[in-house]
């Protein structure tokens, strides 16, 4: 296992490493270039040319390329051209609200998609059957943003004077501010230094950090406020995970030692959840995986409805302003993330299925 897992980590060195490259030619084929659109189109070419020499855009293609591996190793993600702040500041901001979006919609995408899953295998061509699968295909078709509208519709206006009424936008209510744990506790936070900056990101995540503080009025707000959009981001995975749990535990309940097991006279439920449950996770951890990875990077509609300043917003404003930098720094952590996560997924197979060994 830990010479595959090393194998793993060296193979996925120059998967990055092409992304770097990749992305740095697909973002200079975007029309238009950065001068233009920070400055308007009426910038004159001396103040373009004073632009572009700040940030290094007049050096041929081949040396911006290289200029911006060899900081990208270093840790130097550049700075962007909108706010001239470091683009590992900007993370630091905007990734914390993702990350809990992110993993607020998997969370409910898992807690329901499999039960449902589950059910509709074990109650095959039922009525329940048929209206799960119902529910998922409506669920996998239905666009983001239209359904974040009717969900501000229904819950901010119709149910307003409700206790079910919700916020329709933004992440807190105004005057509830946060406060990082580290100052809480009375810990000096250098925000220039590495640790630093990790604990300035740590302290963004507003969840767990109103936990660790105990600040329950700081927490309620926020998990009002992510209800609808989580719901909304949530629904695609969800019916995905759904559909893919009921074809693997359809497929598994097809198989011989599961007939063998039923022939003994086990009693269904244990012959579901001890037979053919662990061995029907194989395809369900692959695509939570995937659907992880997608909605780290997949969010822009659903924050863009509900006005939250997470990766999907920042990366949107990036690209309306050709802001190269921020754009190169957030698809490169983003698809770190993936082959990171696709790396997890590959281990977990040899804890869910004990035949499987890797050479």
């Amino acid at each position: 296992m830990t010479s595959y897992i090393v194998r793993r980590v060296l193979l996925a060195i120059p998967v990055v490493l092409g992304l770097f490259v990749v992305t740095f030619f697909l973002v200079r084929l975007i029309p238009g270039d950065p001068c233009t659109a920070m400055l308007g189109e009426r910038a004159s070419e001396e103040a373009c040319a004073s632009f572009d020499a700040r940030y290094g855009l007049d050096e041929p293609i081949p040396v911006q390329l290289g200029v911006y591996i060899q900081n990208t190793l270093q840790g130097d993600l550049g700075q962007s051209l909108q706010s001239s702040r470091p683009v590992t500041q900007v993370m630091v901001d905007r990734m914390p609200l993702t990350i809990e979006l992110t993993a607020s919609a998997l969370f409910l995408a898992v807690l329901i998609g499999i039960p449902l899953g589950l059910i509709s295998a074990r109650r095959h061509n039922s009525l329940v059957d048929v209206g799960t699968m119902t529910f998922a295909n409506i669920g996998v078709s239905m666009p983001v943003f239209w359904l974040g509208l009717l969900l501000q519709y229904l819950f901010a206006l119709i149910l307003k004077d409700t206790f079910l009424a919700l916020p329709p936008s933004g992440r807190l209510s105004a005057g509830v501010i946060p406060i990082p744990f580290y100052e809480v506790w009375g810990w000096a936070v250098n925000e220039d230094t590495l640790s630093g900056g990790f604990l300035e990101f740590l302290g963004k995540l507003v969840i767990p950090n109103s936990i660790i503080t105990g600040n329950w009025t700081v927490l309620s707000d926020a998990v009002r406020h992510l209800i609808l959009p989580a719901i909304a981001l949530a629904t695609i995975p969800l019916a995905i995970i759904a559909r893919i749990t009921r074809s693997a535990l359809l497929e598994v309940l097809s198989r011989d030692y599961i007939r063998t097991a039923r022939a003994k006279g086990a009693m269904e439920r244990r012959v579901v959840a001890k037979h053919a449950f662990r061995n029907a996770m194989l395809p369900v951890v692959t695509i939570v995986g995937l659907q992880l990875g997608l909605l780290l990077g997949g969010a822009v509609l659903t924050e863009t409805v509900f006005n939250l300043s997470g990766v999907g917003k920042t990366l949107f404003e990036a690209i309306t302003a050709r802001d190269y930098a921020v754009i190169q720094g957030f698809v490169v952590v983003i698809a770190t993330g993936y082959v990171i996560i696709n790396l997890l997924v590959d281990i977990s197979y040899g804890w869910l299925d004990p035949r499987i060994r890797y050479e």
